[in-house]
């Protein structure tokens, strides 16, 4: 299958609408331009354009992140730090941008998964249940500190 082969406004077309779809980063700009055989002088111009235009917003995609996965997929803090790692955010920006998740919010829902997911746990022993469900949620990212004293209250 050949490439259809764009021009230079073609494909900076085709970027700007790649970050109004939904906030992106870096790193996910720059492999979305390998599709497009550029020179490196033609993905520093885009980059630099997609940056002063504010299509391309770190910060915004770290705040807009964080957000989702809390408020979407339930993930905790570790595990949305981790993913965002992944995507070459730095943990300064990760740290500054935690505050999107309102720490109220955070206890809900490390309660409610705890107990939605220890009710489904039958036929265990009462420490067999919570020990499984500790580490439940830890697999879904939430700190052990935050799950023992959530425990604790």
């Amino acid at each position: 299958m050949e490439k259809k082969s764009f021009t230079f406004d073609e494909i900076k077309l085709k970027l700007v609408n790649y970050c109004v779809y939904q906030d992106r980063c870096h790193a996910e700009v720059e492999q979305k331009m390998k599709e497009f055989l550029l020179i490196e002088e033609a993905k520093e111009e885009i980059m630099l354009y997609l940056l002063k235009e504010n299509y391309l917003n770190e910060e915004r995609f770290t705040r807009s992140y964080i957000r989702g996965k809390f408020y979407i997929k339930h993930w905790g803090r570790n595990k949305i730090k981790m993913n965002l790692k992944q995507k070459q955010i730095s943990e300064k920006l990760i740290n500054s941008c935690f505050n999107e998740i309102d720490e109220a919010d955070y206890e809900k829902t490390l309660q409610k998964i705890y107990e939605d997911y220890s009710s489904k746990q039958k036929s265990l022993k009462e420490y067999q249940k919570k020990a499984k469900t500790i580490k439940y949620l830890m697999s879904r990212g939430f700190e052990y500190e935050s799950i023992l004293n959530m425990l604790s209250v």
